[in-house]
């Protein structure tokens, strides 16, 4: 029976021919999907139907759904990090180039002359006026980078090619993410000292608790007056109204930003663009590869893998049944669960547990096959969430 794939945006093709016809059903209705797929879609917790047991999102930020709903009721939550960073990364190379010269103004001033029909008046009237345009290189200024992942690294890194010093910040850096970086970037230790040291300052970083409005008075009145923020991460990190106020007391000379706001409109010391970091063929492509490609290996062998609520967990899936069980994280449950497959002299080959936060995942694959009776006593198990048959067994029993 095909596995049914809802799409509540549309889905680059070249992600959803990752999904085999013969195997899988794609639509943007069905009353009973197996899966989501989703970019930007606000979807609401009553929208995800019960049959549901995987969503994906074609890109990095999952604010946009309900994961602590999902954990509660054993979905995991797919993301796509590192697959839009080159988009990312560009743009924010844009981005200090325009917060560096003055492009944007000459190109205003530039078609306010419209009037003007002689070549050689034009050209004089240029000369003249060009030096309110002069700007500053990027050579020999330091790039401050908030956030060493995915995009953050490779941010570090272009910079490094253009000629300047770089610091980087990250408490959460990962053990991946240090490898891929470069020695020539200096740690800060402290974000204030990161601010305080920068001449442009990016962020790269999810929206969490502890990222909500970090960017607030405090960091920004550390800055050079002559800095600029770079705001291509998510609107929420940085505290507005902290932003206007060190803009009007000249805290800093510039903020660029991916997020438009009502309050930065018509500002001259503000850059808005209308929220294209991700917006680029390729960009759209690999998200939505990366995002299929996890949904199947999930649907297919019960792997994990870039998941923002569930625990990392792939066990390589030659034949036969397997078991996969999402539990509350506490003592006991797994044991109860292989002392039913013992009861019945049930034979486990492989198995794989992990836990994140309150949920546990667990890999199991065995011998022969199981009857929906041993499947119902599993699921009755206190702090049992869901079990899932998948492989050869799966076909002719309920899950």
């Amino acid at each position: 029976m095909a596995s049914k794939i809802l799409t509540l945006n549309q889905i680059s093709v070249k992600g959803l021919d990752r999904l085999p016809r013969e195997t899988y059903e794609i639509a943007s209705e069905f009353g009973t999907p197996d899966a989501i797929m989703l970019r930007s879609h606000k979807l609401k917790n009553e929208e995800i139907a019960d049959s549901v047991i995987a969503i994906a999102r074609a890109g990095a930020g999952t604010n946009n759904i309900p994961v602590a709903d999902c954990t509660a009721r054993g979905i995991p939550v797919f993301n796509t990090p590192g697959a839009n960073a080159n988009a990312v990364k560009e743009l924010v190379a844009v981005g200090m180039l325009l917060g560096s010269r003055g492009v944007i103004e000459g190109i205003d001033y530039v078609h306010t002359l419209g009037d003007v029909t002689d070549e050689a008046e034009l050209n004089k009237t240029l000369e003249a006026q060009k030096k309110q345009f002069k700007g500053s290189e990027l050579v020999g200024k330091t790039l401050g980078v908030v956030g060493l992942g995915a995009i953050g690294s490779m941010v570090a890194e272009m910079a490094l090619t253009l000629g300047m010093e770089v610091i980087g910040y990250d408490p959460a850096l990962s053990v991946e993410a240090a490898w891929r970086l470069s020695s020539r970037v200096r740690k800060a230790d402290a974000l204030a000292s990161l601010f305080a040291r920068s001449d442009y300052i990016t962020l790269h970083l999810p929206v969490l608790e502890s990222t909500r409005g970090l960017v607030n008075a405090e960091l920004l009145a550390a800055m050079k007056p002559d800095a600029c923020v770079l705001n291509f991460a998510r609107q929420q990190i940085v505290d507005d109204e902290a932003m206007i106020a060190a803009l009007d007391a000249g805290q800093l000379r510039k903020y660029i930003t991916d997020f438009p706001a009502p309050a930065l409109i018509g500002r001259k010391d503000v850059i808005l663009m209308p929220h294209i970091g991700a917006s680029t063929d390729e960009a759209e492509e690999n998200c939505a590869v990366m995002a299929a490609d996890q949904l199947r290996d999930f649907i297919e062998n019960g792997n994990i893998k870039n998941s923002v609520n569930f625990p990392t967990l792939q066990l390589e899936h030659v034949t036969g049944c397997r078991l996969a069980i999402a539990n509350e994280n506490v003592p006991k449950i797994l044991g109860s669960v292989l002392a039913i497959l013992a009861d019945r002299d049930i034979n486990v080959i492989d198995m794989l547990n992990k836990s994140r936060d309150e949920i546990a995942y667990n890999l199991i694959d065995i011998e022969g096959t199981l009857s929906d009776e041993v499947l119902q006593e599993m699921r009755a198990l206190e702090g049992v969430i869901n079990v899932r048959l998948i492989g050869d067994c799966a076909c002719d029993l309920p899950s």
